[in-house]
């Protein structure tokens, strides 16, 4: 096993190593840190798969929330065969992906065990010199590695084995029951809190070569601080845990419950302990322009001069990661510019009422949802409006438009299959850095006090960073004004979750801290009633039409900043404008009304439309597959058949 070769490339950087010697033991392994090295890799290699981190993960499993919805409406979201149904709370043990996700996070884990053990086990590691430091760093890359795939684990699948050791060849560890997720989330802790004090890892950059494309000390204080809000927070429960608190909106058999506040407060303060080791180092930043901080994502370079990106899974072009694939601006169809096969950018959608909650100046909006799809027609790649598609926003953060023209190429060569874009996967930025460090100091201090050991800068002043950074610099003082104007803890609170979702949207993020907040309904619920008012709402809700000009003579691309999405302008006509498309408001003449009957009351049906069998049930259900090959130690629960 060990000696696999690694199948994936990374986009920035080479140091995923293709091959190995198949012959080679453990033991020669743990006295080489070149081999070590080469085990290390074949971990990063298992984040490539689609079905882990190249697709499922950042795309499908982080649905839905309440701006993000899964590609399937109507009967498409009952369907407990596809990610369509099971994404919007309807799932099924016979799903076929869950046990294919779960065999590769737990090969992964495997291989990380055993990149540990031969760390362990080697002498090198107990030496001194700069082989010893090498060997420590690659312990602390597994460590972080799988502590990574158990915490996404967890938030998939709620209590799971935990396993750290590698399988024995008589198979008498291969087969284990559940372990409470809050005693994993514990374990992992202890280990990522080994790394910092002992500084197996360094800054990205700090050492030559080690890019954010490895894991990092700034992601392992992160990763830390985020599982620490984790085990903070709410989950839904195989049984209640005594000296838990118990959420109003909470299931009688599988309850919703946080620990109780003394230990929340000593969570928080281990997450401030974090934050602030990130905040105070300085390696970290916001890149000043939101849009160049996806540019640069689009065009595969790493950000060396700001590191907002604090770890990036590398994927490799023509290899790995559907992102700008089947997530990003649409290209519907072939094209001499962009390949025979186009993309599909369908799996995940954003929605009306998010759209509309951006405050007009705010540049995320824009970078965030895409209105507009692309297709050729009589040799030239044109534009198009999407109408009145109030669920079928498309996620402009990835945009083909601003790919390389590397990945152009490849695309076109690639023919009428589908080209891995190499976009590499973000797995924690600096803006939730700021964003998790003001919800500790709120909770700690309030929107304004300071606490021991925080990092110079009040809850207001970390949210204002992340809010005045999505501003022109003409309209920053208004962003200032917004921050300055909240009062009180709970509203500070209330804008964070806000500020959470106009930030990340699309990332896959956005869902489990709902599920932490015990939001996920209630925010879901919010989101539809606020799409009914907008529809009632024929003065100041959503425009029927709207207009715009476009950018050349040839009426191919729009100009974006000419559309009327919150109606004429004062002193404009519809003859100012080019051209015109159907809106959201459409729906209030339509004689079907299909968004508002059919559609919207099917988004999330399974988490609070009618009949819902378990309340608060985001948890997926453990495969058929998975269960029947469990030696009967594992079963589902929440309702869940095996």
């Amino acid at each position: 096993m060990l000696g696999a070769g690694v199948l994936a490339t990374t986009s920035c950087s080479d140091f995923l190593e293709q091959t190995s010697p198949s012959d080679l033991t453990s033991e020669t392994i743990s006295q080489s840190s070149y081999y070590t090295g080469l085990a290390v890799n074949k971990i990063y290699g298992d984040l490539t798969n689609d079905i882990t981190y190249s697709q499922a993960i950042p795309i499908i499993w982080g649905l839905n929330s309440d701006c993000e919805l899964v590609d399937g409406l109507g009967d498409d979201a009952v369907n407990p065969t596809s990610e369509r149904g099971n994404m919007n709370f309807n799932a099924n043990p016979g799903w076929a992906k869950l046990s294919e996700m779960w065999d590769k996070m737990y090969g992964a884990i495997e291989n990380a065990n055993l990149a540990i053990e031969m760390v362990n086990a080697s002498p090198l590691a107990k030496g001194e010199g700069a082989e010893a430091k090498t060997m420590l760093r690659y312990k602390g890359e597994a460590l972080t590695l799988r502590a990574m795939v158990y915490f996404d684990l967890i938030r998939f699948f709620g209590d799971i084995p935990l396993k750290l050791e590698s399988s024995k060849s008589d198979l008498s560890n291969a087969y284990l029951p559940k372990t409470d997720r809050d005693v994993i989330m514990d374990t992992l802790m202890v280990d990522l809190k080994e790394i910092v004090d002992n500084e197996y890892l360094p800054w990205a950059d700090e050492v030559s070569s080690y890019t954010t494309e490895r894991v990092t000390k700034g992601y392992v204080h992160a990763l830390l601080a985020q599982i620490a809000l984790t085990r903070a927070g709410y989950a839904i429960r195989e049984k209640a845990k005594d000296g838990y608190e118990t959420a109003d909106y909470s299931d009688p058999t599988y309850p919703t419950q946080r620990p109780d506040a003394v230990t929340r407060k000593a969570l928080y303060e281990l997450a401030l302990q974090n934050l602030t080791a990130i905040i105070t180092n300085g390696t970290h930043k916001l890149n000043p322009s939101f849009e160049n901080q996806w540019y640069l994502l689009n065009q595969r370079v790493l950000d060396k001069t700001y590191h907002e990106n604090l770890f990036e899974i590398p994927m490799g072009l023509g290899v790995s990661s559907e992102l700008g694939y089947a997530i990003g601006v649409r290209i519907n169809g072939a094209s001499a510019q962009y390949g025979a096969k186009g993309n599909a950018s369908g799996k995940m959608k954003l929605t009306a009422p998010f759209f509309w909650s951006y405050d007009k100046k705010d540049q995320r909006r824009d970078v965030t949802c895409a209105m507009i799809q692309m297709k050729e027609e009589d040799g030239s790649v044109k534009e198009s409006m999407i109408g009145n598609a109030p669920f079928g926003i498309y996620v402009g953060k990835w945009d083909v438009r601003k790919m390389s023209e590397e990945w152009r190429q490849t695309a076109i060569a690639t023919g009428n299959a589908k080209c891995m874009t190499g976009i590499n996967c973000v797995r924690m930025r600096y803006s939730q850095v700021l964003l998790m460090y003001a919800e500790v100091m709120n909770e700690l201090a309030g929107p304004d006090g300071s606490y021991t050991g925080d990092a110079g800068m009040t809850a207001r002043e970390a949210l204002k960073e992340v809010h005045r950074r999505a501003f022109a610099d003409a309209d920053k003082a208004d962003a200032d004004d917004y921050i300055d104007a909240i009062s009180g803890q709970e509203a500070m609170f209330n804008a964070i979750v806000n500020e959470n979702a106009w930030e990340l949207a699309g990332e896959g993020f956005r869902k489990f801290d709902l599920i932490r907040w015990n939001l996920l309904a209630e925010k879901t619920k919010e989101f539809k009633d606020t799409y009914v008012a907008q529809m009632e709402d024929e003065v100041n809700g959503y425009p029927e039409k709207v207009y715009f000009n476009y950018t050349d003579a040839t009426k191919t691309k729009i100009d974006m900043s000419s559309v009327t999405w919150y109606g004429l302008p004062e002193g404009k006509l519809e003859t100012d404008y080019d051209d015109k498309a159907s809106f959201f408001g459409a729906e209030r003449t339509d004689d079907s009304q299909k968004q508002l009957k059919i559609n919207l009351p099917s988004i999330s049906s399974g988490l609070i439309g009618d009949g819902v069998q378990v309340i608060n049930r985001y948890i997926l259900p453990i495969g058929s597959t998975t269960i029947s090959a469990s030696n009967g130690m594992l079963h589902n629960s929440y309702g869940y058949a095996d």
